[in-house]
């Protein structure tokens, strides 16, 4: 019983083997120019190492297998010690294969910088001088993405879609924690952070509906984070966001407060007008009025700042829900308790009494 056991799980792997021929491995043979690129170059490296791993495990069973021990024919030196040929060999051919490969990842890395604009659709065909990329933001909520098209006013929840052989430039921010954008069929997946920004360009080659989904942990709607990616001609493109425009809500401050609350399995949710400006103030943390934005805190930094006086307004609660706190440490808040200083005007107080009677610890 047990040596037929033995027998038998390695025929059932073989008898899987050719039932993977059928497999499409997308990020090898993906539509997009610059996730095709990329899974070049994963060919190219994988090739570049087998070139030592393959006589490297080769040479290890023709060892074992010459120099056994009942082999009675194998030349036998205990006083062999140095080949310089051989050290030439091993030390040689690694060294390189390891410069070979540093050449291809210095070159692809620049080439492939998801912030330099595309200047080319796919091989042999550059980017045409009159056509301008779409420009996308792209919002990572808990649990669900929101694509902004400022060309077109409008925006979508968990769908998205583009015209075939247009150059796409993504800007991505996160309302909350850190996330991964990644459409594989498209390009290689790119982070999205709260209170930055970043860049993908790229291109789809081929019409069709895609998956896109976030490719980082988030939380526990994480697994329902998923997105369809629409590779359409330029006609159908229009009438999407001629749908859009008919169908959907409008998407403006109070809107977006409410749909970045965490949900789960959200469907998708069009929008025929959108805020303008929404996606800067997500950037700067202040969808909400009565916060303060980053960059004008910057600026207010950078200038020497406001003072004590200042304190009053970044201890104001978020408007509509004063649980979500304030903007300020309660260790500002209590300046004037600090035994090695003076007592202080009122404004640290009043910010303290803003926040609950927070005390530094």
């Amino acid at each position: 019983m047990t040596l037929s056991r033995t027998l038998l799980r390695p025929a059932l792997a073989l008898a899987a083997v050719p039932s993977l021929a059928g497999c499409n491995l997308l990020v090898l043979n993906p539509p997009g120019d610059v996730a095709a690129q990329q899974g070049n170059l994963i060919v190219v490296a994988t090739v570049l190492m087998l070139l030592v791993i393959v006589p490297v495990i080769a040479l290890t069973l023709l060892f074992a297998w010459r120099y056994r021990a009942s082999n009675r024919k194998a030349t036998y030196t205990p006083d062999w010690d140095h080949s310089t040929q051989l050290e030439l060999a091993i030390w040689g051919i690694p060294l390189l294969i390891i410069i070979a490969l540093g050449a291809v990842t210095w070159i692809s890395t620049h080439l492939l910088d998801p912030y330099r604009p595309l200047d080319r659709l796919s091989a042999g065909r550059p980017v045409p001088e009159d056509v301008q990329p779409l420009e996308v933001q792209v919002v990572s909520l808990d649990w669900k993405w929101l694509f902004v098209y400022p060309e077109y006013g409008v925006a979508t929840v968990n769908e998205m879609a583009a015209p075939v052989d247009r150059p796409i430039r993504f800007r991505l921010t996160s309302s909350s924690t850190m996330n991964a954008f990644y459409v594989p069929a498209l390009a290689g997946m790119i982070y999205t952070m709260p209170g930055m920004e970043t860049q993908l360009n790229a291109v789809m080659n081929a019409p069709g509906e895609y998956e896109g989904f976030s490719s980082h942990y988030s939380g526990p709607g994480f697994s329902y984070m998923r997105f369809r990616f629409h590779g359409l001609s330029d006609e159908q493109f229009e009438r999407w966001i001629a749908e859009a425009r008919e169908g959907g809500e409008k998407l403006d401050r109070l809107e977006y407060l409410e749909l970045e609350k965490p949900s789960e399995r959200e469907p998708v949710r069009r929008f025929a007008s959108v805020d303008s400006g929404l996606f800067e103030a997500v950037v700067n943390r202040c969808v909400d009025v009565d916060r303060l934005c980053m960059d004008q805190m910057m600026a207010i930094d950078a200038a020497g700042g406001y003072g004590l006086r200042g304190i009053d307004a970044l201890a104001m609660p978020r408007r509509g829900d004063p649980r979500r706190g304030p903007f300020v440490s309660a260790g500002v808040c209590t300046v004037d308790t600090s035994p090695l200083l003076p007592s202080l005007p009122s404004a640290s107080a009043g910010a303290a009494s803003s926040i609950g009677g927070l005390q530094a610890p």
